[in-house]
Formats: C-alpha cells, structure tokens, sequence
C-alpha cells in the first residue's frame, strides 16, 4: 500500500483497489451460481457493512500516506484491543485471562517490532489509523453479530461492489481518475486488490464466521511478524535483536489468545476433525 500510494492519492489508489477486485470477483460471482440475501433486513445491515467497509480502507490509506510503515503497523493493530473491549459486552464472549495476557503481549511485540521504523507521530494520521483500527474492530462485531449467516464470499463481494459507487462519485466530483502505466504500480495493485483486498478479506469472513472474534483478531497480530520475515527474504533489510523479540512476543501473545480454545477442542476446524474420525 505503501508503494502504491507513491504513485497516486489516496482514495484513487483505493478506487483502483476496489474496481480491480470487483472485476476478478464478479466472473466468480456468477461461475459459483451465488444468490443475494432477499431479506430486507439482511440487504439493509450488509449496506451499513459495506460503508463501514469502505471507510475502513480509506482511512487506512490516507494515514498511510503521512506516516512510515512502523507507526501504521502500531496504530493498525490496536484493533484487537478494540475487539476485545467490545466483543466481551456486546457478543458476551468469555474474557478469559489468557486472551487478555495474550493480545496484551501480542501488542507489545508489535510495538518492540516496529520501533526502529517509528520517527514521529503527526496527530492526524493518529487519528486517522486509530478511527480505521476501530471501525475495523466495528465492522468484525457486527459482522458477527447480524451477518454470520451470510455467504463470507457473498458478503465481501458486496462490500467491494456497493463500496465503489462512493468511490466513483468522489473520483466524478474531484475529477481525480489517474491511470499510471507503470509496470510497478500494476504489480503493487494486482496483489493489494486480488491478494489482499479480494481473496484475505473473504478468508477473514469465513474465519469470523466460525470463531470467536477475539480469538480472531487476536491472531492477526502475527502479520507484522510475517512482514519482518518478508523484508528480510525478499528485500534484504536487517533483522535486530529488537525485532527478534519483538517478533517472539507476537507469537507468545497469539499462542496465548488461542490456547485454552485449543485446550477444549472447541474451534471449528477441531470440530471437523473430530467429525472426520471414524467411528467404532
């Protein structure tokens, strides 16, 4: 996101973004032979889902735009702190002490992990990624709570499609529609929309669906960690002791916040194996 922002604004890096994936999504839409929800009700919260959706992105590009990866990785991954305030009262999930030690280390190894990229903090842009951070803990509760019936694959698709049409019409009133040609900035768009924005997000429904929330977001707080890795593979940037630890706190903190499921078996992929051994 980083990079692509370098070549255009903001909201039109995410129109691009969202315009890319609904044109991969729509061929699947129809080949899989998908239906639309017909309850009023059920149409009216995924519009609200959507905006919520959109607004998630778009705020998360424009504090991207002023600040450097470590701080966005900070404030971005406050949202499972978010979650786990939330989810306790509103999905009566159990706050056990093993969630909260656990996405309590997980954040601080985020942090520890992204202290040699923090230089300042403009108050903007923390506005901005907080407001995204918590809108993004918002939209997974509501998801949980009012649309887990729903097809993740279905709901995803809409919130890209429904949340293009306030993207053209900014782009029609600001006048702002730019195209780069470079070979660059289409391999950038080509993952952060069919990667990331496509295909992650419906993955992330289809986990939402089945497991609790905290426990979910809980174990986002490894992505910063993969990032690490992927710097040091791909791009040759070194690895510190700080990030080391950094990057074992994470994984502490996400084994934390998913143990005691583990202990009881309870998640749904320990359902389907339990469903897949044969009987006596």
């Amino acid at each position: 996101m980083k990079i692509g922002l370098s070549y255009v604004p903001p909201m039109t890096f995410v129109l691009h973004r969202f315009l890319l994936s609904v044109a991969i999504l729509l061929p699947v839409f129809f080949v899989l032979r998908k239906r639309l929800p017909r309850a009023s009700q059920t149409l009216v919260r995924l519009v609200i889902l959507c905006l919520i959706f959109v607004s998630i992105i778009a705020l998360q590009a424009l504090g991207l735009l002023n600040e450097n990866s470590g701080v966005t990785a900070v404030l971005a991954y406050t949202q499972p702190l978010f979650v786990f305030c939330l989810a306790v009262p509103i999905l009566q999930e159990q706050a056990t002490i093993a969630k909260l030690s656990g996405v309590a280390v997980g954040f601080a190894g985020v942090v520890i992990l992204s202290l040699g990229r923090i230089s300042s903090f403009a108050l903007d842009s923390v506005v901005v990624l907080l407001l995204s951070a918590f809108l993004w803990a918002a939209q997974a509760l509501y998801y949980k709570k009012y649309l887990s019936h729903v097809d993740p694959f279905i709901a995803h698709f809409l919130q890209l499609a429904v949340g293009t049409i306030p993207l053209v019409m900014w782009s029609l009133t600001a006048n702002s529609f730019t195209i780069p040609t470079s070979i660059n900035y289409a391999a950038v768009l080509a993952y952060s929309s069919i990667g990331a924005l496509a295909i992650g997000n419906i993955i992330y429904l289809f986990l939402l669906q089945h497991e609790e929330a905290t426990t979910l977001s809980g174990s986002t707080l490894i992505i910063p960690t993969v990032a690490l890795l992927i710097g040091w593979l791909l791009l040759g940037e070194s690895l510190n002791r700080e990030s080391l630890f950094g990057a074992l706190l994470t994984l502490g903190g996400i084994y934390l916040v998913n143990v005691k499921r583990k202990a009881k078996g309870g998640s749904y992929f320990a359902t389907l194996k339990e469903k897949a051994r044969p009987t006596q």
